[in-house]
């Protein structure tokens, strides 16, 4: 039987493209773990999609996830339009190159091993997980951009 997870995912950037952040948390009855990172070039999208794909990459074995996010990009590409980008060489309605192609493959296949139900919520809306996990993502970046962050070896 595989265990049940539950990811709650977000992404932030200050311009598009600017500084951007992510974060994901994930549970599993009472335990959650939070992870964040933030990037000094990006764009909202491709943070979006960072955040759903670590929260997968953690699991370390085949689970039962439900994922919540407050992307219809990320929601409608990975459960529609996927399937369509596959068959047309990565290509979309347009006949154009998909964007963030690299990052709809790799979670693609980071979602491969579970069982996802992929859910969406609207964002700033008062739900508790996506609050947390998008005051994670800007706490990200804020770090990321604090004087002296990065100056340390790690």
């Amino acid at each position: 039987m595989n265990r049940k997870v539950e990811i709650f995912t977000d992404g932030a950037c200050r311009g598009n493209p600017g500084p951007g952040g992510w974060a994901a948390l994930l549970r599993t009855g009472d335990n959650e773990k939070l992870i964040k990172a933030a990037e000094a070039s990006t764009t909202n999208n491709r943070m979006e999609l960072k955040a759903a794909i670590a929260g997968l990459e953690a699991l370390k074995r085949p689970s039962d996830v439900v994922l919540t996010t407050d992307s219809k990009y990320v929601l409608k590409g990975i459960t529609e339009w996927i399937a369509g980008w596959k068959r047309n060489g990565w290509k979309n309605s347009q006949k154009k190159p998909v964007m963030n192609q690299e990052l709809w493959q790799q979670l693609d296949a980071a979602a491969a091993p579970h069982n996802v139900q992929w859910r969406w919520v609207k964002g700033h809306s008062g739900h508790a997980e996506n609050d947390r996990v998008d005051q994670a993502a800007n706490d990200a970046i804020d770090e990321m951009l604090a004087p002296g962050a990065g100056q340390q070896g790690n």
